[in-house]
């Protein structure tokens, strides 16, 4: 393919270095003459080790060449890489003035070259880190002045890292692809074929979204380390050997498990636990802000299903799980129980649904954290989710249990809200279906 790549910084003087070095004819463009003139010379214009090599080798064979003419620089290109500076603005906002300017440059050129007459395909693949509806909101306007079946966009992000982008490039965690256009998917399935790896189509808005959440993660994941490397410190623990022993759990530690979105946490465990870290943290006079910020996050997460519930016109309430797991009778700090509790102090009729949960056999501490929160328990509490469902208003589930599910399907209330995701596509497909955090 011919290929214009609109930017020479960091991901755009490697991606054109990657993409010539393996057939691909690259012209890199960029309103900085002395990235143009680096790159025409066989120079890079960042450093990054191994990427001179692979500019001045494919400068030699003549696959990477370098113009500050985005007119030039599209002369037959097949599809146009936009990897332009999103900088942040003051108040922490996305500075999106180079990516506007750059769409805004490749419809310029197109209609200069004659594309209105010219019957091939035009993909415009973004590679900027770009806030969530910025292909809708933005992009896709500039392009309404070309024909839709003359040009199509994408959002293609990008995961290198400075000092390993070459590697990184090579082995790729996914190639994500976000388009609504099948045209633009070929286009990118040729630019990296290369990769061997195959390629993952979604919603432009996911694309956009998950750049921001490795990232968003990468910073969670410092701090959680330095934070706990800040208190163990003081308590005369090497946190490098905790962090090591830490990190060898792939099961539950370092792995995809509790990363799903839904409700709030609970149980005897979780709170308990990181509410005597901190409390240990404030006795040595360590301040833990990540931490502290998982319980406010926690109880943001009842709220925000409370406040749904308060602002609607609802006044039966279907509660179809109570313990704070699936499968279990434990109710100690449950999250469902707090949000039963709430709801039925706010003066909602709650009727109360569980599989496993049977007052009559509660005992220990779980018995006396139901009788403090939810002393009406056995009042609210039914036999059968058909039974809790009678007159509903709204169903808050979290047990996705057969006869929960099938209960749903016989009897659905006007809205559903799913706290678990587990629900399965015949739920989801239901009006009124909403989830609880997508």
């Amino acid at each position: 393919m011919k290929i214009a790549v609109l930017g020479l910084g960091y991901v755009g003087a490697v991606s054109a270095g990657v993409l010539a070095s393996n057939g691909h004819e690259v012209c890199g463009v960029d309103i900085d003459d002395a990235k143009v003139a680096l790159l025409a010379g066989g120079r890079s214009p960042v450093m990054e080790n191994g990427l001179e090599d692979l500019i001045s080798s494919s400068v030699s064979r003549g696959t990477l060449t370098a113009t500050s003419s985005i007119e030039e620089a599209l002369a037959g290109a097949e599809l146009s890489l936009i990897c332009v500076g999103t900088p942040s603005l003051p108040q922490g906002g996305t500075d999106l003035s180079a990516v506007e300017r750059a769409v805004t440059e490749v419809v310029s050129a197109l209609k200069m070259r004659g594309e209105l007459a010219d019957p091939d395909f035009h993909a415009v693949v973004v590679r900027s880190t770009v806030p969530p509806g910025t292909l809708d909101q933005l992009i896709n306007p500039l392009l309404t002045k070309l024909p839709p079946f003359q040009i199509g966009v994408g959002v293609c992000p990008e995961f290198l890292r400075e000092g390993w982008a070459i590697s990184d490039f090579y082995d790729t965690p996914f190639v994500v692809v976000g388009t609504h256009d099948p045209r633009v998917v070929e286009k990118v399935h040729h630019l990296l074929g290369f990769l061997d790896k195959s390629i993952q189509v979604v919603q432009p808005r996911t694309a956009e979204a998950l750049k921001y959440a490795c990232n968003s993660f990468h910073a969670v994941k410092v701090s959680f380390a330095n934070e706990l490397g800040r208190l163990l410190r003081e308590l005369g623990v090497d946190s490098r050997e905790v962090m090591e022993l830490f990190c060898s759990d792939t099961k539950l530690n370092i792995s995809s498990r509790y990363l799903a979105p839904g409700f709030a946490f609970g149980g005897s465990c979780l709170p308990k636990d990181l509410r005597s870290l901190l409390y240990v943290a404030r006795l040595n006079s360590i301040d833990l802000p990540l931490l502290s910020g998982a319980l406010s996050t926690n109880s943001l997460a009842i709220a925000d299903v409370v406040n749904r519930v308060v602002f609607s016109d609802a006044r039966n309430v279907s509660l179809l799980g109570l313990s704070f797991k699936m499968g279990s009778d434990d109710l100690r700090e449950s999250p469902y129980v707090e949000l039963a509790e709430i709801l039925i102090g706010k003066g909602f009729n709650v009727r109360i649904y569980d599989p496993v949960v049977e007052p009559t056999t509660l005992v220990g501490s779980n018995r006396q954290y139901v009788e403090a929160r939810l002393p009406h328990l056995r009042r609210v509490l039914t036999s059968s989710p058909s039974e809790a469902l009678v007159g509903s208003d709204i169903a808050l589930v979290s047990n996705s249990a057969p006869e929960v599910v099938d209960a749903l399907l016989g009897s659905p209330p006007k809205r559903i809200i799913d706290l678990s995701g587990r629900l399965g596509s015949e739920i989801e497909g239901m009006a009124g279906y909403e989830g609880v955090a997508w």
